[in-house]
């Protein structure tokens, strides 16, 4: 199994253990040691409160000083639907930039497969460009 196929099982079991029915969403990151790193997003009552999956496992990732090389955020509606890739938000390619634009991020597309892309493909026109 690749790194690919291997964020993705990491996150789908997440998903099925932490939200065994209904909505479930988790995301997973491939340090450069070779760990992969799971999250979700905290359950809040106040909707400002919430951060993205992926929040826990970049800051995991920088408690233990290592790079990310690879993002993928996925979700279900219940238990009986499909997983669905979501590409990292704006907030999140801000933060994954810190680690290069040669991160590998998991990207939605219309035939819903695995696909990576560097995070440069995201953010061909980034507003640093203004400051080169």
């Amino acid at each position: 199994m690749d790194t690919e196929q291997q964020l993705y099982a990491a996150a789908v079991d997440l998903v099925k253990r932490r939200y065994p029915t209904g909505w479930g969403g988790a995301a997973a990151v491939r340090l450069e040691s070779g760990d992969i790193v799971t999250s979700v997003a905290p359950d809040t009552d106040f909707d400002a409160l919430f951060v993205c999956m992926e929040l826990s496992a970049f800051l995991e990732a920088h408690k233990r000083d290592l790079k990310v090389t690879h993002s993928l955020c996925l979700f279900r509606e219940d238990e009986t639907a499909s997983f669905n890739i979501l590409s990292p938000c704006g907030i999140c390619q801000e933060r994954l930039r810190f680690w290069g634009t040669d991160v590998l991020v998991a990207v939605t597309n219309p035939g819903k497969e695995l696909l990576f892309r560097p995070l440069a493909d995201l953010q061909a026109h980034h507003w640093s460009g203004a400051y080169r």
